[in-house]
This record gives C-alpha cells, sequence and structure tokens, in this order.
C-alpha cells in the first residue's frame, strides 16, 4: 500500500488537530487532582481509606470495562457523537465531583467520570487515523504529550486553588476544561462538509484473542503492563498521603512532588519507544524500571526525609514498563489483526489487575496503621515484572506460538 503524501497539519482539519489535543489534555486531569487536597475534603467529607482506595481503583477498571464496549457504541453512533457523548458525561462527572456532598456521591460522580475518559482512550487513536492519515506518528505524538502534562499539572496547583477557594473549586475547574473541548467537535457534527473516511476501533481476531489466554508472551506482557499501572495508580491514590505521614511534607510539597512522579512519564514516553523499536534495548528497559522501582521505594522506606525528591523521581521512572507493553504489542505481532488481538487481550486483562493496586495500598494501611507494608507491598510488584520481562524481552510473535499450537 503506498504511504499517503503528507499534506499540511492544518490543512482543512484545524478544528480536527484542537479538538484530539483538547480531548488528550482531558484524559488525565481526573486522575491526579483529588489526592493532593484529600486532606481539605476529609475536613468535610470524611473518607474512609476503603473509599480512598475505591476511587484509586476506579480509573483502571472504567478503562478496562469501556475499552471492550466503546468499539461497539462507536459503531452504531460513529466516532464524533460517540465522543461528544462523552465529553458531555467528562463534564458531568467532574463537575459532580466538585459538589459532592457525601462519599457516595463522590464515588458516583468519578465513576461517571472515568467512564467517560476510558471512551475517549479507545477513540483518539481512530480519530488520528481518521482525520490524520499522513501525520499518524507527529499527531500521536503531539496527543501523548498533552495526556503527560495533563497528568503532571493538576498536582501542582490543586493545593493552591484549594486553599485560595476551597476544595471544591479544585476538583470542579476541570469541568470547564472538558466543557471547552466540546466546541470543536460539535462544530465538526455540525459542518456540511466531513469528508475524512470513517475509521472505527479495531475488534480482536476471536481465534487469536482466545489464543492469548494460553499464550506466555501475552500472559507476559500483561504483567508487565500491569505492574506499571498497578504502581502508577496506587501512587495518584495516595502518594500525597503517604509523604504527608513518612516524610513530614506539607500538602503543597506533596502535590509537588506527586507533580514529579507524574513528570516522570514524559521522557519516557518520547524516549521508551524509540529505544525499543529502533535499537532493541528491552531487557535494558525492564532492567532499569525494575531497579528504579525497587531504589525509589527503599528510599522512601528508610531515609523518607532525605533526597525525598529523588526517591519519588525514581519510582516515578519504574513506569517507563507502560509506554514499553504499548510499544512490545507492535513489536511481538507479525501482522494488524494479531496487534488488535494482543492489545485487547494486554490492555483489558492488564487493568483489572491494576485496579486492585490502589485498594489493597489502603486496606493494608488501615490493617497495619502504617505505610511500611503499603510500601513493601509496592516494592514486592518489581518481582513478576522482572520474571515477565525475561520472558517478553526474547523476540518471538504471538503468530508463531498460534501457528506451532503452543
Amino acid at each position: 500500500m503506498t504511504p499517503l503524501p503528507p499534506r499540511p497539519l492544518w490543512a482543512g482539519r484545524s478544528l480536527a488537530l484542537i479538538g484530539i489535543v483538547l480531548v488528550a489534555f482531558n484524559l488525565r486531569t481526573a486522575v491526579a487532582s483529588l489526592s493532593p487536597i484529600l486532606h481539605q475534603l476529609e475536613a468535610e467529607l470524611p473518607l474512609a481509606p476503603v473509599v480512598v482506595g475505591l476511587l484509586g481503583m476506579l480509573p483502571p477498571l472504567c478503562y478496562a470495562l469501556f475499552g471492550i464496549l466503546t468499539p461497539v457504541v462507536a459503531k452504531r453512533l460513529g466516532l464524533e457523537l460517540t465522543l461528544v457523548v462523552a465529553l458531555v458525561a467528562l463534564t458531568i462527572g467532574l463537575a459532580g465531583r466538585g459538589v459532592a456532598g457525601s462519599a457516595l456521591w463522590l464515588v458516583a460522580a468519578s465513576a461517571v467520570t472515568f467512564a467517560a475518559i476510558g471512551v475517549g482512550n479507545v477513540l483518539l487513536p481512530p480519530l488520528v487515523k481518521r482525520y490524520f492519515p499522513d501525520r499518524i506518528g507527529l499527531v500521536t505524538t503531539i496527543y501523548v504529550t498533552a495526556m503527560s502534562i495533563s497528568t503532571f499539572t493538576p498536582p501542582l496547583i490543586a493545593v493552591p486553588v484549594a486553599e485560595a477557594a476551597g476544595w471544591r473549586v479544585s476538583l470542579g475547574e476541570w469541568a470547564f476544561v472538558a466543557a471547552i473541548s466540546l466546541v470543536p467537535w460539535i462544530a465538526m457534527l455540525l459542518h456540511p462538509k466531513r469528508q475524512a473516511p470513517e475509521a472505527l476501533p479495531e475488534e480482536a481476531d476471536p481465534g487469536l484473542l482466545r489464543y492469548a489466554l494460553r499464550s506466555p508472551l501475552a500472559w507476559s506482557l500483561t504483567v508487565v503492563f500491569a505492574v506499571s499501572g498497578f504502581n502508577a495508580y496506587a501512587a495518584f491514590a495516595w502518594l500525597p498521603t503517604i509523604l504527608h505521614d513518612i516524610a513530614g511534607v506539607s500538602p503543597a510539597e506533596a502535590g509537588a512532588l506527586l507533580s514529579l512522579y507524574a513528570a516522570m512519564g514524559l521522557p519516557a514516553g518520547l524516549l521508551v519507544p524509540l529505544l525499543a523499536a529502533r535499537y532493541g534495548k528491552v531487557g535494558l528497559l525492564v532492567a532499569v524500571a525494575v531497579a528504579t522501582f525497587v531504589i525509589g521505594y527503599l528510599g522512601l522506606l528508610l531515609v523518607p526525609t532525605w533526597a525525598t525528591w529523588l526517591w519519588v523521581a525514581l519510582a516515578g521512572i519504574g513506569p517507563l514498563l507502560f509506554p514499553l507493553a504499548l510499544v512490545l504489542i507492535n513489536l511481538r505481532t507479525r501482522t494488524h489483526a494479531g496487534s488488535v488481538a494482543l492489545s485487547g487481550f494486554v490492555q483489558s486483562g492488564g487493568y483489572l489487575i491494576v485496579a486492585v493496586g490502589p485498594l489493597v495500598v489502603g486496606l493494608l494501611h488501615e490493617a497495619t496503621g502504617g505505610w511500611t507494608w503499603p510500601i513493601l507491598f509496592l516494592l514486592a510488584s518489581a518481582v513478576p515484572a522482572a520474571i515477565a520481562g525475561a520472558v517478553v524481552v526474547r523476540p518471538q510473535y504471538l503468530e508463531d506460538e498460534h501457528s506451532l499450537g503452543r
């Protein structure tokens, strides 16, 4: 198939580009905006550790569920209309978090929020494919960068806004950003000339998907993906509280440190695919991730008040396993059908495992009254990452396993 000649990025599709970037910026703001202001929020709405853990497990749980449902809905409604419905739900959910009058309300509004984000996660790649088939790499890099910025920005401003205007404004302000992101997509729905061909989310080949249940490669990639998300979402839910309790940092400092943790994903997202795909440094990347997890958590356990920023930054490097798992989905498959099947298996199964992380950390904290066992639990997750990493570093392909009947 002849590659499409590149067109100027803005030529006839500026609304689509603006819309994609705005949607991408909305996909992580809700994840990182709550934990830095838990202390202010709990003064009005007491939250048990189990509830905080539940709030932390909602994002990956919703991503897993709506990763399965979204392609079916998009086939009936189309990409743009499905996205508009999701953005409306996102706006309502974010605003609902800001006006929550009880823990149940907060959980319900968060569930709506993360369900909408789960839809957006699935729709962005086919939207890029539809409107920018000649610039897929560039636009993907742009929207992944926007997602990274939206991950480390909320912790930086959450506490200052909460101190100046209250925790409700700090949580609810992101609904305004979500509402703005509706504008270009509504304009495109109303535009008389929508000439871009449909590019719906792909569904996996049933035969390959069934085989993935027996594939060592598929399960190992799922473990690598899950360990990354397991640690990241536990950090988004609990890291500011952990740092406040073990290192004595202020809420504003804890929010800044969570932002530092999240910011480590930006260079990882840019460098890991290059190092893995072009230079084949998969083993090195796995080793770096495991080592930084271990050193970061040991630092927090043994000397939490000394160089706290260093331990947080090292722990934040560990989730480089996430972009590594995503690029390996393509590197360990020979065909498009295989890539879709492996992606569906890894992400759906992986997010279900990820969802347990924040809840288990909360339960361990409640049971022990401290943070030693929760941090040891996160430290121990480096072990399955190392074991699974030893499998995924080997050059092998899902289709080859399938054809050999393994």
